[in-house]
């Protein structure tokens, strides 16, 4: 694949016009001027009869190339709770919304919690994802810290805090043990369990990734943790934090707006954003926890849904000019890419993947439930409109969304350094 005219972000927020060669699935050559039947004949060792062979894509110099999304944070639901989302379907909804990486978490049906159960989850994946995946290792009450597979995983999962499922672990000694063991440790921290957690990164663990902080005080807890200690603690942050508060959870959303960890105030999402732009919060993963709409108007139900939307609220975000483009793309590829260690992604560079999202800066979107692709078939963002629209997303040199058509693929498992 040829893409021409790309405008590239730079590091300071401003663009360059690029052409960007893939050639067999990685990024071969990035220049300001590509001659394509150069291109033609290293690739088909011939030149005119095989041009249609290539597949070029022209963005005129109007329109971004960017990394493609990397989302460390999903729940597929796939195995056990299929009805809700499966990788496929997930999958799908993650091309239409520019991520071209998923990470998913362990609990599932069963729990992705031994060796077994992952490499299952492995095989789905590969048969069942357009875009590339991996996978987060759980952590159980009855100590599995000896065989967490360190090399094959994102990280492990910890629950310091009740949620979906029943990996709750409140045992000092296995607390220990697992961050001991792991080269990583992602928590549900909620409150004063964002204080533990640091407290046991400190004492035992190589690297802390907080999922999904929500309020301000939690912010305050990471700075302070982050003064008084030289081991890594990475922040993540959801968009349904960051663009919803409690303020919505009325009438028909009473039942659909819940979420573990819950919106919260205003002031709370005004920390949250201040905290994007001075470098408390590193990365931004959705949480997609989809349930069907009868599930959630039924009983309170925790989880929504998120992939589809995600890159489309903070290319809004970017319009508005909350965060940079440029802040945009650390949060959502760069970053996610070095703190979990993922080999050659998250970044438009030479010997990278193709991994790449063309979006529209200038066009209007608008989220609606009509339009929504994952099992579920509802966003809470229903009837939400803003610009920086997805024109397509690129997996490893291959599109897989072009402007509202889903094209099948098969993804690839990440690997770690």
């Amino acid at each position: 694949m040829l893409i021409k005219n790309a405008r590239i972000n730079t590091i300071d927020n401003e663009y360059e016009i690029k052409d960007v060669y893939i050639k067999n699935g990685k990024i071969s050559i990035i220049n300001s001027k590509i001659n394509t039947l150069n291109i033609i004949k290293e690739t088909f060792a011939s030149s005119n009869k095989d041009i249609k062979k290539l597949q070029i894509l022209d963005l005129k110099g109007k329109k971004y190339l960017i990394p493609g999304i990397i989302d460390p944070h999903v729940h597929m639901r796939d195995p056990g709770l299929t009805h809700k989302e499966d990788i496929y379907t997930g999958s799908r909804a993650c091309a239409k919304g520019g991520i071209t990486t998923f990470i998913d978490m362990p609990n599932t049906i069963p729990t992705t919690t031994n060796l077994n159960a992952l490499q299952n989850k492995k095989i789905l994946a590969s048969k069942k994802s357009l875009v590339n995946y991996g996978f987060h290792f759980g952590g159980t009450n009855s100590d599995n810290s000896d065989i967490i597979p360190n090399q094959e995983i994102a990280s492990t999962k910890v629950f310091m805090n009740i949620s979906t499922g029943k990996m709750l672990i409140e045992k000092d000694e296995i607390l220990k043990n697992i961050f001991l063991k792991s080269k990583i440790v992602s928590v549900h921290a909620e409150g004063d369990m964002v204080e533990k957690s640091i407290t046991y990164n400190e004492k035992y663990g190589k690297k802390l990734y907080l999922c999904h902080i929500s309020e301000r005080k939690e912010l305050d807890i990471i700075r302070r943790g982050r003064k008084n200690t030289v081991k890594k603690i990475y922040t993540e942050v959801t968009p349904h934090h960051l663009f919803l508060t409690k303020n919505n959870v009325k009438d028909k959303n009473k039942m659909l707006l819940r979420m573990k960890p819950e919106l919260k105030t205003d002031d709370d999402v005004k920390a949250l954003w201040e905290a994007i732009n001075d470098g408390t919060i590193d990365s931004i993963g959705t949480d997609h926890a989809p349930h069907l709409l009868s599930e959630k108007l039924k009983n309170v139900t925790f989880g929504i849904p998120g992939v589809e939307s995600s890159l489309l609220l903070m290319l809004d975000a970017v319009s508005k000019k909350k965060l940079t483009l440029s802040k945009m793309i650390e949060l959502m590829s760069k970053n996610q890419s070095k703190i979990f260690g993922i080999k050659d992604r998250g970044e438009i560079k030479e010997g990278f993947y193709g991994d790449f999202v063309v979006v529209d800066l200038k066009e209007k979107f608008i989220l609606d439930n009509k339009t929504t692709i994952s099992k579920c078939k509802w966003t809470p963002f229903n009837g939400y409109t803003g610009y920086g629209k997805i024109d397509t997303t690129i997996v490893n040199g291959k599109i897989v969304y072009n402007k509202n058509q889903i094209i099948e693929n098969t993804g690839s498992e990440i690997k770690y350094e």
